[in-house]
């Protein structure tokens, strides 16, 4: 299953054992009267009320009398208590408790039994009281009325302390909100009692609202209210004080009529049908960490052949409407959708027809986002009972009273990237498993291992690219905000092709209007999403456009013989020390491939300018963040690119078991070389088009596996059309590694006219051969004849030694004889040793010949 369902809270497991011993206690010890001693077999009874901040559960059962046993599951200690038991027969609509659990309040109906006398008071339909059960001691009626009322105690941050004052939300079903305001104190010791018991404070929060929801974890209320027939959604934040603040308006275009009432996360409410909640709009609310804020809307049900459900993304400015196929007419939703919260994803699942997994910080391409449909995995991935998607990726089964813990499924994820033939789907799939971020070592070994064995089964985008991308993007996002506005967190810019089963529609929408002006924590990150999505245009995500400029730049000033400033070229390789020291500095274990081992002053180049160009990007947009911390996220972030390409590298070399002895040339290619060698090409395509830096020593390994495993012409076409990189390091070893058999003798020379002047220069004179002897000899001439003036010449020299047949040539060494003379230490002939002087003498006199026509 995609998601995996960790359970946190099961009232089969962690209560009703505790009830039992506690009946068998008193049954032993003869005891009667109230407390949970009174229960027989009523247990069928027992269901969740409510899930506080803290994480403390309440539940109720009532017992064979219609006595009303109230209890809490205490989440951190992993115990039971017994809160307070009414004594008459009702049935509960609400509960909550406060943090110090000094006052518990409950809203109650009359229960649907026929014959039964009202237990309330007279006229009344509802009855909510505040009790005082530290100890036991007073009951006072907040309301008796007519309509249903629903509690919850607000929870602050603040110190262990006990507070001097709670804070009760009352929510009515006559669509108004109301907070009290309850100040307690202690009497004969630890007697906890209401002080202002004859009179509370009351403060109206919200009114005339059609639909609200309670966030415990961040002690939010969101709820809309239809101004002149438009729904507007609006959030009020509370604080430890008994402050709270109207934090943002939101339009929204979604109907809802002002004659309906739905209530979220404010306890389980089975005074309504639940058979028919597929009837009704669904309508949620999710924010995370990052400064998300999605509504997730699916209006009644109009079609039994597909569904439409909405998410609007308002942290990015649109939102989308989507549009599922449900397969046969005759397969009924029998089954309201869901919508789960799950961190950096939002969950849709619709029971036995479709799970749809939206990527809610990268909603732009819908090819990041997963969607499942059409087998049993889909239909049994959840349970089929109503599910409540609290905070913090909590997810309450009513039905069974269970309470999980969603996360997504890593290894079944990881299994379904394996066997998955979608490119949407490996796409969307790679991002889940990454955005995973457990054990990111073994993950990456495990979706390295993946690309090797498909590397050429992905049609729409590039395996190695994206996971390079994604692996480096999601190893420094955590680090802090606004990191997915200024990394790439896709090689893929746009996606056309359409995703089996599913239709879609993208439009802006009205951004939140803010209403503060003081941002903190969350708000803070909402509002710096907001900003993002209002002025910056174009997207600010870094790319290395200037870096190839500026590389290519340096590259071609070298090639002329110009130099930078010495400083600034300094500065850029200190740059790469630094981020291979760092690399070398996380992994501790010894390299199978030889790569960091010469100097590739390019790479290093390369390197070196991506870090001061990603700086300087970072700098500029990351307000509030030390340098110093941006400047170890710079380094971490390109070293990590590099890790990445080793690792992919590594992992071919150890599959395909290669040894050290294939970077010598005398010898002959095996398949296992031709793979990674194959590897290799597809790795450099994939750092090409991005401009991405390879590790030192990769253009040496590449061309050295080339030449084995590539036939003259195939070899020539790859070095001509770069893909295939002359290092000085690997035509060294080529020159001195194969002998001077005609068939190597063609292949050296075809690889020592295509390197650069100065390189060749260098390469001939390591070889003691006539072709090298003829290109240090034109060389030679052409250097001396660059400067030459004619000058009236000594007719004393001494000729003798350089006498020839061939007058006009006994001529020409008689001038380069006069220039060398004329400034030896300028001319000094290098590499002597290797000149054939009658090869010299033939070659010069045939170059002669064929200038002249003869």
């Amino acid at each position: 299953m995609a998601l995996r369902l960790v359970s946190d809270f099961d009232l089969g497991k962690d209560v009703l054992p505790w009830l039992r011993a506690q009946r068998a206690a008193l049954v032993a010890a003869g005891a009667g009267g109230g407390g949970p001693g009174v229960l027989e077999n009523n247990y069928e009874s027992l269901r969740v009320l409510n899930v506080e901040r803290n994480g403390n559960i309440i539940y109720t059962y009532k017992d064979d009398k219609g006595n009303i046993f109230f209890g809490l599951y205490d989440y951190q200690t992993k115990q039971n208590e017994h809160l307070y038991t009414f004594e008459k027969d009702l049935q509960v609509v609400s509960c909550s408790v406060n943090r110090e659990r000094t006052l518990l309040a409950a809203s109650l109906v009359q229960a649907a039994k026929e014959g039964r006398r009202n237990e309330l008071q007279p006229g009344s339909r509802c009855l909510t009281l505040l009790v005082e059960i530290h100890p036991i001691n007073n009951v006072k009626v907040l309301k008796a009325v007519d309509s249903y009322i629903w509690v919850q105690f607000l929870y602050p941050h603040v110190e262990s302390h006990p507070l001097p004052e709670n804070h009760l939300l009352l929510i009515s079903e006559e669509k108004y909100i109301e907070q009290l305001h309850i100040q307690v104190t202690q009497e004969d010791g630890n007697r906890v009692v209401i002080k202002n018991s004859g009179h509370l404070p009351r403060q109206r929060v919200a009114e005339d609202f059609v639909w609200a929801q309670w966030d415990m974890s961040e002690q939010r209320l969101y709820y809309i209210d239809l101004k002149k027939s438009r729904s507007v959604l609006k959030c009020i934040q509370f604080y430890a004080d008994e402050h709270f603040s109207l934090m943002f308006e939101a339009p929204l275009d979604v109907s809802l009529s002002d004659s309906g009432f739905k209530l979220v996360n404010f306890g389980y409410d089975d005074l309504q049908d639940q058979e028919k909640l597929s009837k009704h709009p669904t309508l949620c609310v999710f924010t995370n960490h990052t400064g998300s804020l999605c509504v997730c809307y699916c209006p009644n049900f109009d079609s039994w052949e597909q569904i439409t459900y909405s998410v609007l993304y308002f942290h990015k400015g649109h939102g989308k409407t989507f549009t599922a196929t449900l397969g046969h007419v005759d397969s009924r939703v029998t089954k309201g959708i869901t919508f789960l919260s799950l961190d950096y994803y939002v969950a849709v699942y619709l029971p036995g027809h479709f799970f749809h997994l939206l990527n809610i910080q990268h909603p732009d391409l819908i090819c990041h986002s997963l969607f499942l449909t059409g087998n049993s995995e889909v239909i049994d991935m959840l349970p089929h009972s109503p599910l409540q998607s609290l905070s913090g990726s909590l997810v309450l089964d009513w039905g069974s009273g269970k309470l999980y813990r969603a996360l997504l499924n890593q290894s079944y994820l990881l299994e379904f990237l394996w066997n998955t033939r979608l490119d949407c789907e490996k796409l969307a799939l790679l991002h889940c498993v990454l955005s995973c971020g457990r054990d990111s070592r073994r993950l990456e070994a495990k979706i390295i291992q993946w690309i090797s064995e498909n590397i050429s089964a992905c049609h729409s985008f590039d395996l190695i690219q994206e996971f390079i991308i994604a692996s480096s993007y999601w190893s420094i996002y955590p680090e802090t905000s606004n990191m997915d506005k200024l990394l790439p967190y896709s090689s893929l810019l746009t996606w056309d092709t359409e995703i089996p089963g599913i239709t879609l529609v993208t439009e802006e929408i009205p951004l939140p209007l803010m209403k503060v002006h003081s941002f903190k924590g969350y708000w803070e990150k909402l509002n710096s999403n907001l900003e993002y999505v209002k002025y910056s245009k174009p997207h600010l995500h870094y790319n290395n456009s200037m870096v190839r400029r500026e590389w290519h730049s340096l590259i071609s000033e070298e090639k002329k013989g110009k130099r930078r400033s010495t400083v600034y070229v300094r500065n850029i390789l200190d740059n790469a020390i630094k981020v291979i020291s760092n690399l070398e500095a996380r992994n501790l274990e010894p390299r199978l491939t030889p790569l960091f081992q010469e100097e590739d002053n390019h790479q290093r180049l390369l390197m070196g300018l991506m870090v001061s160009e990603l700086k300087d990007h970072l700098l500029r947009h990351l307000q509030g963040v030390e340098k110093k911390k941006i400047e170890q996220m710079v380094l971490d972030y390109v070293s990590k690119l590099l890790d990445l390409i080793c690792q992919i590298l590594e992992a071919s070399w150890r599959k395909h078991n290669l040894h050290p002895w294939v970077l010598h040339f005398n010898r002959r290619a095996s398949a296992a070389e031709f793979a990674v060698f194959h590897i290799m090409t597809r790795i450099l395509e994939a750092t090409n088009s991005l401009f991405l830096p390879l590790p030192p020593g990769f253009h040496t390994l590449h061309t050295i596996l080339g030449v084995h495993c590539l036939p003259l012409h195939n070899l020539l076409h790859y070095i001509d059309n770069g893909v295939l990189l002359l290092t000085e390091t690997a035509v060294t070893r080529l020159v001195k590694d194969l002998d001077n058999t005609e068939k190597n003798e063609k292949v050296k020379f075809s690889i020592i006219v295509r390197l650069p002047p100065l390189t060749g220069q260098k390469i001939c004179r390591l070889w003691d051969h006539p072709v090298s002897s003829n290109i240090i000899s034109r060389n030679h001439v052409k250097q001396l004849l660059q400067n030459y003036n004619k000058q009236p010449r000594s007719s004393m020299m001494d000729k003798s030694s350089f006498s020839v047949e061939f007058l006009p040539l006994n001529y020409f060494i008689e001038i380069l004889t006069d220039i060398e003379s004329s400034n030896p230490a300028l001319y000094a002939f290098e590499g002597r040793d290797n000149v054939d002087a009658k090869f010299v003498e033939e070659a010069a006199l045939k170059h002669t010949t064929m200038l002249l026509g003869l």
